[in-house]
């Protein structure tokens, strides 16, 4: 058979894809672990690794693919057909249709929990919680135990959440956790205690999970030898893309699943590991080859580099090779380039952002877009005085990490109609539901539900609760509704168009702007109809939300340019020809409060490195020499003196161009003829407002 389709390959990716393949049929590769450096080539890889398994008669239903997102996984999908359609003709869209266990972690964990659901004791007819559902049956536990009420300070519903998903994902106990990251609430382990327990009981009794609990319940079920063997079964092939990733519940999954390795691939990079908030670890990805006895001895590093030039990764190879601990590789490209990154001293941060906004503008002058250059950093209220120069100087930007569609008001309300009558049981979204109706508050809507909780058909008991009082016409459309919706009587996707068509006139009466908004909701009716039902619709959609319509977290409608802002976090995966880093300096990265131990300053070295890598043609690091702090550093809101970050100590400065903005001449500071015309330009209009 022609392995064409390998030719556009580099040796050390070649050598990943065909692992483990072409053994007798009885046989199946052991463990395989791809490190992947920044911008090798490892989405190309995984998929070429996916198809050639295929392509050797794999069976695609029995291949587990294991993603950051569901948009990651259609991607991989797509790659993966197109490659097979190279080889095997007409034969490789059934095949590839057949991929069908390829998502995320959650994802997965979703359908496995509903296949298992009897041998687990869960009701297979769960809901799962978004972030802010849970966080709000969380202060429904917190305000009915009175801890919202306390005299001193008891963490909020979201900090509750956050420390409760650490303990669940990290495996860790709420003694360490609250003393690693939330030192200030360890007066409060046993009310916290008492609150989680609460919590997972209300869970219970409303047969909701949470985000965690797709992962808590799966780990739980493959901690059964004889459950294990019969999940890990159905899969020949495990894959898991970006491992650093993961927390040590997803490991401990994995390791339950295929304890032996055979047909196990992980890719990853340790040294783009930088999500430990989220209780990832890069333990999981370090220690990988010492999992499995005998001790795993396939390990296949992808160094060559196809994104940046060569200085670039000089630079980011010198930082990130001060780690204390790593899989050794040095990064390298055939794109040689004469231009070292430049590593920029201005006094403040005024003057860093008029800095940026200068070079920003001079690159569009020679061809380069907007779209095409980033400004990166350490945290979202580190481009404060940039957006404000930005603004001033009229140039559109967008700013990631704003608010998500899922996010909406009118878009929880309307997906609020869908899982009461999916899940009567769930009491956050009853009452989100109820208190839509006029006339009915929280106290109402309270004892509504509470009726409804004691019956052992919730929905029935609804009908027969007296309307209360100023409902009028609509308890009885709502009542009707749901009657409608638990039956699916209209049928998928008309199930929503049938909400839609009841709360819309509820909208025009809670929300400003309802034409903006119904345009979310008919997007959301769109998006719907790409679902086999309703279960899947609701189950997707919340473990992976499409970005915002209406509310886009500040994109331009009426530029087709735009410079990205981004902190680092939301930049991994990304690239762009001009990169700028701000505030790289000691206080700021590693921040002042991610330097408390040697593994927080090692995860915030990765994070300096993920930015460098982000740059193709071009990269600036910023050291403004002066900067104001908001809320990070301990003594409060302050302007502070700062040095260069530590992560380039001074043998590192022969990588870089060192340069000063703006320059100081004999004759004073030097300006550019740009910023003298506009700051002229300026004040002339100024003088006839």
């Amino acid at each position: 058979m022609s392995t064409a389709y390998l030719e556009k390959l580099n040796d050390r990716q070649r050598e990943a894809v065909e692992h483990g393949i072409g053994l007798p049929d009885d046989e199946i590769g052991g463990p395989l672990l791809i490190i992947a450096g920044a911008g090798s080539g490892k989405t190309s890889t995984l998929a070429h690794r996916v198809a050639h398994l295929i392509v050797h008669g794999a069976d695609p239903r029995r291949i587990l693919l294991m993603t950051f997102s569901r948009r990651a996984a259609s991607e991989m999908g797509r790659r993966v057909e197109r490659i097979c359609r190279q080889v095997l003709g007409g034969n490789a869209t059934s095949m590839t249709d057949a991929l069908a266990w390829s998502g995320t972690f959650h994802g997965i964990g979703a359908r496995l929990l509903r296949i298992y659901a009897e041998q687990i004791g869960v009701n297979v007819d769960f809901t799962i919680h978004d972030r802010e559902d849970s966080a709000d049956l969380m202060n429904l536990v917190r305000h009915d135990l009175g801890f919202s009420k306390t005299e001193s300070r008891f963490p909020t519903k979201g900090t509750c959440l956050a420390i409760y998903s650490r303990v669940v994902n990290s495996e860790v106990s709420i003694g360490e956790i609250l003393k690693a990251a939330y030192p200030w609430a360890m007066g409060w382990e046993d009310e916290l205690k008492q609150l989680f327990s609460g919590y997972v009981d209300a869970k219970q009794v409303q047969n909701v999970l949470d985000y965690d609990d797709l992962l808590l319940y799966w780990a739980q079920a493959v901690s059964d030898p004889e459950l294990a063997d019969d999940i890990g079964s159905r899969f020949d092939h495990v894959l898991v893309d970006e491992y650093q990733d993961t927390n040590r519940l997803q490991a401990s999954i994995l390791m339950a699943l295929k304890p032996g390795g055979c047909g196990l691939t992980v890719v990853g990079d340790d040294a783009q590991s930088i999500y430990s908030f989220r209780a990832a670890t890069v333990r999981n990805i370090l220690d990988f080859p010492n999992e499995f006895s005998p001790k795993a001895a396939d390990v296949i590093t992808l160094d060559r580099n196809y994104r940046s030039t060569q200085p670039i990764l000089e630079a980011a190879n010198g930082i990130i090779g001060l780690a204390r601990e790593r899989f050794t590789k040095d990064l390298w490209t055939d794109r040689q380039s004469l231009q070292r990154p430049l590593l920029v001293t201005v006094r403040d941060d005024a003057d860093q952002a008029r800095y940026v906004v200068e070079q920003v503008l001079a690159a569009r002058e020679i061809g380069v877009t907007l779209k095409q250059q980033a400004v990166l950093f350490r945290s979202s209220n580190h481009s404060g005085a940039l957006e404000v120069e930005l603004t001033r100087r009229n140039v559109p930007f967008v700013k990631f990490g704003g608010l998500k569609f899922l996010d909406s008001a009118h878009v929880k309300d309307l997906l609020a109609v869908l899982r009461f009558a999916q899940n009567p049981r769930d009491r956050v979204a009853g009452f989100r539901l109820l208190q839509m109706l006029p006339g009915i508050g929280p106290q109402t809507a309270g004892r509504i539900l509470d009726t409804m909780a004691a019956e052992p058909e919730p929905l029935l008991s609804l009908a027969e609760v007296p309307p209360p009082p100023k409902t009028g016409d609509d308890w009885t459309s709502f009542v009707a509704l749901l009657s409608r919706l638990r039956r699916s009587a209209a049928g998928w996707p008309d199930e929503l168009a049938a909400a839609r068509a009841w709360y819309e006139p509820h909208l025009e009466r809670i929300h400003e702007d309802p034409d903006t908004r119904k345009a979310d909701l008919v997007q959301l009716e769109q998006i719907a109809a790409g679902y086999p039902s309703r279960e899947r619709f609701l189950t997707e959609l919340t473990l992976d939300p499409p970005d915002a319509t209406s509310d886009q977290a500040g994109v331009p409608r009426l530029d087709e340019d735009y410079l990205i802002l981004s902190t680092i976090h939301s930049a991994k995966g990304q690239e762009w020809r001009s990169v700028f880093m701000l505030n790289v300096v000691d206080g700021c990265i590693p921040s002042d409060l991610g330097a408390g131990t040697t593994s927080e300053l090692e995860e915030e070295r990765r994070l300096l490195y993920v930015g460098m890598t982000r740059a193709r043609d071009s990269l600036a690091l910023i050291t403004p020499q002066r900067f104001f702090t908001y809320g990070q550093n301990v003594q409060g809101d302050r302007h502070v003196y700062a040095s260069r970050t530590r992560f380039i100590p001074a043998p590192l400065l022969r990588l870089f161009e060192q340069t000063s903005w703006p320059k100081v001449t004999a004759t004073g500071i030097e300006r550019s003829s740009q910023q003298v015309r506009v700051d002229v330009v300026a004040r002339m209009r100024s003088m006839w407002k």
